[in-house]
């Protein structure tokens, strides 16, 4: 083995060191002088690591690296049973921002169960969506409303807000729906995206106000 081959394997051996700060540094150095041999590594310790700001510096690591390389492995990443593996994939292809990767940001994806997943793959659709498909992206991304705790449905308001206006006719449908959270959600997204200095836990009270008041509250 040359002296570059064993100082690969090193290097790909300290990403599953037991100390985070160790893995840390090791994915910071694979970074910072790119190699084609580390993707896989890369990709495989995304999947699995346990610390937040360890795969902050993978996915780093990851858009070092030519997207050509990359984006392939990270679609295949998608098709995981593991969550984390899916999510952690749709946060990197959102960073590298390869509209190759477009067609396999799923519906499936888009309306996993997995709340993290999903919220992964709102904010990639909204970075990868080819002009002229905002509209339908939105009509998918509309069906979760009303989904999840505060901190879900702010993510998913934020993806549809970053879709601009185009998202004003999906919304007043919503606002029309049995379901009183979504009906919820849909006017909270609606007044954020009016007057975002306001906030979400605003909009949202006010969204409460509304539907408990029901067409006339609508009309104020």
């Amino acid at each position: 083995m040359s002296q570059e081959d064993s100082s690969t394997m090193r290097a790909l051996q300290v990403l599953e060191n037991s100390s985070s700060s160790v893995r840390l540094q090791a994915a910071l150095a694979v970074g910072t002088d790119p190699d084609p041999r580390y993707i896989d590594k890369l990709v495989e310790r995304c999947a699995v690591e346990p610390e937040f700001y360890v795969r902050e510096m993978l996915t780093w690591a990851l858009t070092r690296h030519p997207s050509a390389m990359t984006v392939p492995k990270l679609i295949d990443a998608l098709r995981s049973e593991r969550a984390q593996a899916r999510s952690q994939a749709l946060h990197t292809l959102s960073k590298i921002g390869s509209r190759r990767a477009w067609p396999a940001i799923t519906r499936a994806l888009l309306t996993d169960t997995d709340d993290e997943v999903a919220r992964s793959a709102w904010r990639a659709a909204v970075v990868l969506v080819p002009e002229g498909e905002e509209r339908e992206l939105a009509g998918v991304l509309a069906t979760q409303l009303g989904r999840g705790e505060r901190e879900t449905q702010l993510s998913l308001s934020r993806a549809l807000i970053a879709l601009g206006e185009v998202i004003m006719p999906t919304l007043r449908a919503a606002m029309t729906l049995a379901d009183p959270r979504a009906r919820q959600h849909a006017i909270a997204t609606e007044r954020l995206f009016r007057d975002p200095d306001a906030g979400f836990a605003f909009a949202v009270e006010e969204a409460k106000r509304i539907v408990a008041l029901g067409p006339a509250g609508q009309e104020g």
